[in-house]
């Protein structure tokens, strides 16, 4: 009877259990997944997760685990440590790599990628569900997918009459047969996925607008969501400066503040309240923690020689005028930069940006460099005084000015070196030459990371066309939150294709770390706003980060993402509700 019984939930479960089925058409979808849709495995409150509690790591990520199915579906599990019949088990290792070990054995086996130490493996089947990987990231990489392969339980009927009928025809029908309704059914299923890229980045400016500590963690949640690996954090504009340094105290509590800031695109208007605000480097390092649990690398930038009229205001010597020089309380970039001939400008690039690598422990640090007007060096003294003592002449290609510019970027990348570090700059650092072990992130288009993979630099490709997120994302845009302007939609963004291969050979294109996606924040001062811009061109820009070309489909992709808007409005993050 019982196996009658059984037999007859497994011909209704894909109708009568709808709601309560998981569903492994997620975002970014794994590199391979083979589905039995007609035999499945019953997750139960009560059900233990297994692992090896003596790896904190790996403990972390089972409570991960642990927490986001108890959230979404109600379902309590066990946290039983190496039990081995637990309905969940996080194993270390991959069996095939176990036997290539034992086949090869006195030859050196070779290093793994860091996106082969992502990798993982799900296998569901009758004796449960069971989790392999390399390292303990490949246990949150699985966690993740198995979060966003739940049914979502009701909360409210806020969240649609169609799910609480749903939900009360799956108690009525489970009560038949004597089932708990808790019960979660798994589909049997092989997945094995790791990464395309080994740059996943999403960035945010918090100079224009300065965002609180909760608000950056939000963030970096819904990149983890996403496979995303690199937090590029934006600190200082002409508008703001806002990390704190402890030997300058007065940078951050005068430079964050503008006495007022313009309404709209630079209307003329302003709203004549002070503005201001900065991170501590106990929050940052609060943030950097945060991010870590998470297997995200917080990327700090402060950025120089330009965009500096927060600094520039607390210490006036080191603009090449002597200044006054506000706080600017209109969007754009001033003409006033950091005067590349006064020696006390290195002295207190060096000090920020120590203090930088004291707080944040990220082997890439970004010093900016774009946007750097050149007015005031052609005319200071001092500039031009040091551009001859270094011998800069103009060589038709490069001018002085740019090259002066290219001499701090150098001294900065040799201060970053000797601590470990490696420089990134947006991709104006081209234009006076590229220094040594410069990084290049291309921003202006894709040129500049082509022009930097084939002089053999590596490269992170943000392209304003594909990658920049404060544009409008729907055509009608009167009808959306205010932007700086353009038009990118999802549909746009999931087209990119970082390494351009009808213009870089298969070497030059190895060196293409991976895309990230910017959010500008001149027109974004609220939590609200931040969350329409990123989502759901976050899904986007995480399947051109972690699926193979070959794998990506817009239509499909579609298809999937009604999930992931499910997902958001349980998390009560706010997204653009539209497609285009």
């Amino acid at each position: 009877m019982k196996k009658i019984l059984f037999s007859f939930l497994l011909l209704c479960a894909p109708l009568l259990l709808h709601a309560q089925r998981a569903d492994y058409g997620i975002i970014p979808q794994p590199k391979s997944v083979t589905v039995d849709d007609s035999q499945f495995f019953i997750l139960q409150s009560g059900m233990g997760i297994a692992y090896d509690a003596g790896n904190p790591e790996v403990a972390r990520n089972a409570q991960f685990l642990h927490r986001w199915v108890e959230e979404l579906t109600g379902v309590h599990l066990q946290m039983t440590p190496q039990d081995k019949k637990a309905a969940i088990r996080l194993v270390l290792g991959f069996p095939a790599d176990k036997k290539a070990k034992k086949n090869k054995k006195g030859t050196q086996a070779p290093a793994l990628t860091e996106q082969q130490q992502e990798a993982y493996a799900i296998t569901i089947d009758k004796s449960g569900i069971l989790i392999q990987a390399r390292q303990p990231i490949g246990f949150f990489r699985a966690a993740q997918t198995l979060r966003k392969s739940l049914p979502i339980r009701p909360t409210s009927s806020r969240q649609g009459g169609e799910e609480l009928r749903a939900a009360n025809e799956r108690s009525e029908a489970l009560s038949l047969t004597g089932e708990r309704e808790e019960g979660l059914f798994f589909p049997y299923v092989q997945i094995q996925d790791e990464p395309r890229f080994v740059y996943r980045g999403a960035h945010l400016d918090c100079a224009r607008h300065f965002f609180s500590v909760e608000t950056i963690k939000t963030y970096l949640d819904l990149m983890a969501l996403h496979g995303c690996n690199q937090f590029h954090w934006h600190f200082t504009e002409d508008q703001g400066w806002r990390f704190e340094v402890k030997a300058l105290p007065e940078l951050a509590k005068k430079g964050s503040v503008r006495n007022q800031t313009v309404l709209g695109r630079n209307s003329g208007i302003y709203d004549g309240q002070r503005y201001g605000g900065y991170y501590t480097q106990e929050q940052c390092r609060e943030i950097v923690n945060y991010a870590a649990e998470r297997y995200i690398n917080v990327i700090p930038e402060i950025d120089m020689p330009g965009h500096m009229m927060g600094a520039l205001h607390v210490y006036p010597n080191l603009g090449c005028t002597g200044g006054p020089y506000p706080v600017w309380e209109q969007w754009g970039v001033s003409h006033e930069v950091l005067c590349a001939g006064n020696p006390e400008t290195m002295t207190f690039l060096k000090t920020v940006f120590g203090e930088l690598c004291d707080v944040f422990p990220s082997k890439y640090i970004h010093i900016g460099g774009d946007e750097c007007p050149k007015s005031r060096w052609k005319n200071c003294p001092k500039c031009q005084a040091k551009a001859r003592e270094l011998g800069l002449k103009d060589d038709g290609k490069h001018s002085i000015e740019n090259q002066l510019q290219t001499w701090i970027n150098h001294e900065m990348e040799q201060f970053l070196k000797e601590r470990g570090r490696d420089m990134i700059g947006w991709d104006e650092v081209l234009e006076g030459g590229l220094t040594e072990g410069g990084i290049v992130m291309s921003w202006r288009g894709i040129n500049g990371g082509i022009e930097a993979a084939r002089q053999h630099h590596r490269v992170i490709m943000t392209p304003t066309d594909y990658c920049y997120i404060d544009y409008y994302q729907l055509k009608d845009q009167w009808g959306q939150p205010l932007g700086i302007g353009g038009y990118l939609p999802v549909s746009k963004v999931y087209g990119f294709e970082p390494l351009i291969p009808d213009q870089l050979s298969d070497e030059e294109q190895k060196y293409i770390l991976g895309p990230q996606v910017n959010l500008w924040c001149e027109y974004v001062g609220y939590p609200e706003h931040v969350f329409y811009m990123l989502l759901p061109r976050l899904d986007a820009i995480s399947e051109v980060q972690w699926c193979r070309s070959e794998q990506k489909d817009f239509e499909n992709f579609k298809a999937r993402l009604p999930r992931m808007l499910k997902l958001y409005d349980r998390l009560g993050v706010n997204y653009c509700h539209q497609i285009e």
